[in-house]
């Protein structure tokens, strides 16, 4: 396997850390292979990106036969599109580099937790195409192939985080109802979205399952095929739901913001859907 770390530079002169879990070709089983590609994006508010969302998740996804790729996108005091443009270019890198990494490049996925769930589905909808124009980015070329989404944050309307939607605009755009408009991404859904995969727990205290059922709604209304599972119980930030992503000084497996067992079947429903998807 072959480890990539690579800089995307951002907007305001911050960095975005890009890092790569390469599965190698061996000519003992087929050493022209080219396999699916993951983006992974983790989620944190916009105030950082959580580690229990990141390499875990990667790994879990080799571990399937997927070349998985995450990004450190950079968060406060960077703001919009900061972040977005990083995802872009992440998504070019894996691109350009299919031929040395081994991937299919019409066959790559993103996923995205939380605040990572709206940065993902923000680059695969239309409410990212002007920006992405304005600063020379074809949006086509940096449209994932497949979406999911791991208890995204949406929208900007009433189900609002505003914890999240606050530190990606900041004080100065936090109340712009053009900027609001353009990331309550429910709104932005169409025709050209990609296939959707979705999961959320019903007893989410931090960023509510509405978010989630707004997505479904408006995939059913633009004609985009999505596959939902909203689960009993759990927290917020499940990522795979072990006790190996739980978070430091979990008193244990009934914390429900650590570890819930019924949500531990997500990224194996996730590999079944991704094959059925990408082909």
């Amino acid at each position: 396997m072959q480890y990539i770390e690579r800089a995307i530079e951002g907007l305001d002169g911050t960095e975005a850390r890009f890092t790569g879990y390469v599965i190698d070709n061996s000519p003992e089983m087929d050493p022209y292979r080219r396999r699916p590609a993951l983006l992974i994006l983790p989620g944190g508010a916009y105030a950082m990106t959580s580690d229990r969302e990141a390499e875990p998740v990667a790994l879990r996804f080799s571990a399937d036969g997927f070349q998985t790729f995450v990004l450190r996108y950079s968060c406060a005091p960077s703001r919009y599109p900061t972040a977005l443009l990083e995802a872009a270019e992440a998504m070019r890198l894996i691109r350009a580099h299919a031929d040395e990494w081994h991937v299919r490049p019409d066959a790559v996925a993103v996923i995205g937790f939380s605040a990572g769930g709206h940065l993902a589905a923000n680059l695969a909808t239309s409410s990212s195409d002007g920006t992405l124009r304005e600063h020379g980015v074809d949006p086509a070329s940096a449209r994932p192939d497949a979406l999911m989404l791991g208890y995204p944050v949406i929208t900007t309307g009433e189900f609002i985080h505003r914890r999240t939607i606050g530190t990606l605009l900041g004080p100065e755009h936090g109340h712009d109802p053009r900027m609001l408009d353009m990331l309550s991404l429910e709104r932005h859904i169409d025709a050209d979205t990609p296939p959707v995969f979705i999961w959320h727990t019903m007893t989410d205290p931090a960023v509510p399952v509405e978010n989630s059922l707004l997505v479904i709604q408006a995939c059913r209304a633009a004609g985009v095929s999505v596959e939902a599972h909203l689960f009993p119980e759990g927290g917020h930030g499940l990522s795979l739901g072990t006790v190996d992503t739980a978070r430091h000084g979990s008193p244990g497996e009934g914390d429900l913001d650590n570890v819930a067992p019924c949500v531990q079947i997500w990224p194996r429903l996730a590999v079944d859907w991704l094959r059925r998807t990408l082909g």
